[in-house]
């Protein structure tokens, strides 16, 4: 490969090619995968995205900043059985593969980076790895407790996915992690070398995600305002956060109160039907899918930010995105007791009991009561994503972990440059 690395910039004056895999939502939509695509190709990287249709993303190809994306019909959902993921995810392997090929000849890849669910992008990168091509896999979720958390139970399914995961990690050369939590499952759980996980947190571009005043017809003349952002699906709490709803206004008395729900997912209609059989349309508004400035309008005008992702093996060692983006605008927020939940917030939240939509309810009416201490919070998320947590911190790790992999690879690479590299990733 002819490359030269520029050590002052981190870039190459030719670039290293990279084929960025995601199933389970479109591209740019995915705003993790975008960040991740726009900083390789800042740092001189060429890029390739496959992923699915969707959410208005329907072009099969097209080049957006300098990303080339190839897109699938989405393959629909599976929500149970064997023979649903069966279908859901041969339709897309079959993608995967014939897409490949077609990127392969028009661009080529030095590396395929594989995200996941599911843990299956391991079989393309076995199908090239003859061709010189390495995996880098890009943990998004757990899968085996994702499918805990989904269906309420293990057996066969669930003994399959530890396999399928252990399969990737043994298959991956590097692997990037989305926290402390998911790293140790790599290296414990995937037996990789712990200098071949790198943690790359998911986290909002602060020049883009600020605070402002938001759209004021959000408030529907509510005194507080709660916004939740994020997948309505089963395993997000929805359930619990309309029950903790319930409890405010007809419990506590709390009617000067309305939800905006920002977001889409398989499980909306049930959660609609739910606000409705308690009497709380009057109090819910359900924006859908809402992006850019239109987000930003939806979000700055909240008051609190809820996270009503209950307890259980996934959760409670996932980062969170809404956390993240409420902390940016300087939200404060409500979250379960959880252990990356509360490794993300800090201060900038408060803990409900696990599970409990009555605490849950409290916690927002102590907010409601306080406001003063709801802005000091909010300040402090904000404080704590420019020092530590917001994306620019999240590229040095990125670029270590692309130097890894090339360096693994036997790509001409010197010593100093990559060294250089990782201690940038651990400052």
């Amino acid at each position: 490969m002819n490359e030269r690395f520029d050590a002052e910039s981190t870039t190459f004056s030719t670039s290293r090619k990279v084929l960025i895999v995601v199933e389970n939502l479109p591209v740019p939509l995915d705003r993790r995968v975008w960040l991740e695509a726009t900083t390789l190709k800042d740092a001189g990287y060429e890029v390739s995205v496959i992923c699915p249709t969707g959410r208005g993303w329907d072009k099969l190809y097209e080049e957006i900043d300098g990303i080339r994306i190839w897109r699938h019909p989405m393959p629909p959902e599976a929500h149970s059985g064997a023979l649903a993921y069966a279908r859901e995810y041969g339709a897309a392997i079959w993608n995967w593969f014939r897409l490949a090929s077609k990127v392969r000849r028009e661009v080529g890849f030095d590396v395929i980076h594989g995200c996941n669910p599911p843990d299956l992008v391991f079989l393309l990168a076995w199908w090239h790895r003859i061709r010189g091509v390495r995996f880098l896999f890009d943990h998004h979720d757990v899968c085996p407790e994702l499918f805990e958390a989904k269906f309420g139970k293990r057996g066969m399914l669930w003994r399959l996915m530890l396999m399928l995961e252990r399969m990737t990690f043994a298959s991956a050369s590097v692997s990037i992690a989305t926290n402390g939590s998911f790293r140790d499952i790599a290296i414990r759980r995937g037996k990789m070398k712990p200098e071949d996980v790198f943690v790359v947190r998911s986290a909002p571009q602060v020049e883009k995600f600020r605070p402002g005043p938001g759209n004021p017809d959000y408030r529907k003349g509510a005194g507080t305002v709660l916004g939740y952002v994020g997948v309505i699906g089963q395993q997000e709490g929805m359930d619990l956060l309309v029950a903790a709803v319930d409890h405010l206004v007809n419990k506590m008395g709390r009617t000067d109160i309305h939800s905006v729900i920002v977001g889409f997912g398989p499980h909306l209609e049930e959660v609609k039907a739910d606000v409705a059989r308690r009497g709380l349309a009057d109090h819910f508004t359900f924006t859908g899918p809402l992006y850019g400035d239109d987000l930003l309008d939806a979000l700055n005008v909240i008051d609190i930010g809820v996270a009503p992702d209950p307890k259980n093996t996934m959760n409670d060692i996932s980062t969170m995105n809404k956390i993240m983006e409420y902390m940016t605008l300087e939200k404060p927020s409500v979250q379960f007791d959880l252990t990356e939940g509360k490794v993300s917030a800090g201060d900038a939240a408060l803990c409900a009991t696990n599970n409990d939509p009555v605490d849950f309810a409290e916690k927002i009416a102590q907010l409601m009561d306080d406001p003063e201490k709801g802005k000091e919070m909010g300040q402090t998320g904000r404080r704590r994503v420019m020092r530590e947590l917001s994306w620019a911190h999240s590229v040095p790790p990125l670029l270590a972990a692309y130097e890894r992999i090339f360096v693994k690879s036997g790509h001409p690479a010197s010593v100093k440059n990559v060294t250089k590299v990782v201690q940038e990733a651990e400052v």
